[in-house]
C-alpha cells in the first residue's frame, strides 16, 4: 500500500510538468500553423486560441511581440506561429507563448498593408482635396536619407532647371524601427517653420520591409495633417506605398520629384520675354488705333470749326425758346378764359343772392308777424277792456259806491240771512269807503206774506 508521503501536491505536480516542458528541447522552439479563435484585442497581453478540425491550442502572445507584428489579428485568420510550449502553474493549462506570427499565404506586412490601405481608404484619406503645387517655390524641403542618392539627385535635377530655388534637406530614417517616428517628427518640424513652399519626401527602391515606414499609418497621418504640400518619391513605379496614395502628388523617381516642385527657368524666362513681345505689340496696336481714330475725329467738320455747330445749336434752342413762348401764351390764354367762365358761372351762382333774396322774404315775414301781433294784441286788448268794463258793472263795489255794504260776523264770514243775528251781536259794516263796527239792536226779516219785526 503506498503510503501518504508518496502522494504528489497538485502544485508539485504542475511545477514538475512545468520543468519537463521547459527542459524540453523539441518544446522550445515550436512552428504551429492554425486558425485564430476567441481573439478580442487588449490593452497589453493577448491571450486567444489557434485550432484546427482536431483539436484547439491557447496562446498567449505578450505585449513586446504583439507589438512587433505588421498585420492586426481577425477571427478566423490562419496564421503562422513561433514560439514556445509551456504551462501556467496556477491552472495548469499548458499553452502556446508565441513570439512570431504572420498570415498564412500572404506576408504579414502585405496583410498590414492592405488593412491600412483599407482603413485609411474608408476614412476617405486617398479622396480628400489634394494641395496645389505652388509653380515658383522660393524654398523647398527635403526629407530622406543624408547620405542616399535621392537628395544628390533633386539637387542636381533643382540646379538645372530652377537655381534660384533654395533646397534645404531635414535628414531622416527611412529604414528600420525608428525610420516611421523619425519621419514624422521631421514633417512636423518643416511645418511648424512655416517658411517652405514644397515639401519632397521619400527614398530609393527597396523590398516591402525596407520600404515599411513609408506605410506606417503615424507616417500617412503626418503627411494629412501637413498644411504644406507633400510630393512623395518612395521606391520605384511599381512600388506604391500609403504616403503615396495619401501625398498631394505621387512619382517615382526623386528627379521626377524635383521636376514636379520646380519649372524650368529658362523656359520661364522665355515665356516672360514672349509674354512682354506680346504686350508690346498689344500696346502697339492700340495706340495705332486710338491714333486712328484721333486722326478720324480731327477731320470732323465739327471739330475743325466749333463755332458754326454752336451757332446751329442756338438757332435751333432760339427756336425752341420762341415755340415755349408760344406754348406758355396759348396756355395762360387758354387758362385765363377757363377762369373767366369759372367765375361767371360762380357768379350766377353765387349764394350772395340767394341769401339777399331770403333776408328780404325773411324781413316781409317780420313786418307780416309784427303787424298780425299789434292787431291781435289791440283785439285782446279791447275785449279785456269789455271784459273789465262788464267785470266793473257787476263788481260788488262798483254797486257798493251806491250806498250799499255787506256784513260779516265775529268770525269774519259774510251773513246773508239776518236770521244769522242775535240782538247785541257784534257786527262789521264793510262800504267802498271803509268798514265800520255795529250792535245788532233789532232784527227785522221779510217774510212772503207779511213782515215780522223783532225789537230787542
Amino acid at each position: 500500500m503506498t503510503s501518504e508521503h508518496e502522494y504528489l501536491t497538485v502544485g508539485q505536480l504542475t511545477r514538475y510538468i512545468h520543468r519537463k516542458f521547459t527542459a524540453d528541447p523539441y518544446l522550445e522552439r515550436v512552428y504551429v500553423t492554425g486558425e485564430i479563435s476567441n481573439f478580442r484585442e487588449r490593452p497589453r497581453h493577448q491571450y486567444f486560441s489557434l485550432k484546427d478540425k482536431d483539436a484547439v491550442l491557447g496562446v498567449v502572445m505578450y505585449a513586446g511581440a504583439y507589438r512587433k507584428i505588421k498585420f492586426k489579428p481577425e477571427e478566423g485568420m490562419k496564421v503562422l506561429a513561433t514560439g514556445r510550449v509551456d504551462v501556467y502553474e496556477k491552472s495548469g493549462r499548458y499553452q502556446l507563448i508565441i513570439d512570431h506570427m504572420e498570415p498564412q499565404g500572404v506576408g504579414a506586412l502585405y496583410q498590414a498593408y492592405e488593412q491600412l490601405k483599407a482603413k485609411l481608404k474608408a476614412e476617405g484619406l486617398f479622396d480628400r482635396p489634394k494641395r496645389p503645387i505652388p509653380h515658383f517655390p522660393r524654398r523647398i524641403a527635403v526629407i530622406t536619407s543624408q547620405s542616399g542618392a535621392v537628395i544628390k539627385d533633386i539637387m542636381t535635377t533643382v540646379n538645372r532647371r530652377y537655381p534660384i530655388a533654395q533646397l534645404v534637406l531635414f535628414p531622416a530614417a527611412v529604414q528600420g524601427e525608428q525610420a516611421a517616428d523619425s519621419l514624422v517628427g521631421r514633417l512636423k518640424e518643416v511645418n511648424a517653420r512655416g517658411d517652405f513652399d514644397t515639401i519632397i519626401i521619400g527614398r530609393g527602391g527597396g523590398s516591402i520591409e525596407d520600404l515599411w515606414p513609408f506605410n506606417e499609418e503615424k507616417v500617412a497621418r503626418a503627411i494629412v495633417a501637413s498644411k504644406i504640400p507633400v510630393i512623395s518619391s518612395v521606391g520605384h513605379e511599381t512600388d506604391t506605398t500609403i504616403a503615396d496614395l495619401v501625398a498631394d502628388r505621387r512619382v517615382a523617381t526623386p528627379t521626377a520629384a524635383a521636376e514636379i516642385a520646380t519649372p524650368v527657368l529658362t523656359e520661364e524666362i522665355a515665356k516672360i520675354i514672349d509674354e512682354r513681345e506680346r504686350m508690346v505689340r498689344a500696346e502697339n496696336k492700340m495706340l495705332r488705333f486710338y491714333a486712328d481714330k484721333v486722326q478720324r475725329l480731327v477731320t470732323v467738320p465739327v471739330l475743325q470749326h466749333p463755332h458754326r455747330f454752336l451757332e446751329q445749336r442756338s438757332q435751333t434752342l432760339d427756336q425752341l425758346m420762341l415755340r415755349l413762348e408760344n406754348r406758355q401764351t396759348t396756355l395762360v390764354k387758354t387758362l385765363h378764359e377757363r377762369v373767366t367762365a369759372l367765375a361767371t358761372r360762380l357768379q350766377r351762382q353765387s349764394p350772395q343772392a340767394k341769401v339777399a333774396a331770403w333776408k328780404q322774404q325773411a324781413q316781409a315775414y317780420t313786418q307780416r308777424l309784427q303787424t298780425s301781433e299789434a292787431q291781435l294784441l289791440q283785439i285782446r286788448r279791447q275785449r279785456i277792456s269789455q271784459l273789465v268794463g262788464q267785470l266793473d258793472a257787476l263788481s260788488p263795489l262798483k254797486i257798493m259806491t251806491r250806498g250799499y255794504a255787506y256784513v260779516t260776523g265775529a268770525d269774519g264770514q259774510v251773513v246773508r240771512d239776518v236770521t244769522a243775528f242775535k240782538p247785541d251781536d257784534q257786527v262789521r259794516l264793510h262800504m267802498s269807503t271803509g268798514q265800520a263796527t255795529a250792535r245788532i239792536e233789532q232784527i227785522e226779516r221779510n217774510d212772503s206774506d207779511d213782515s215780522k219785526t223783532t225789537n230787542v
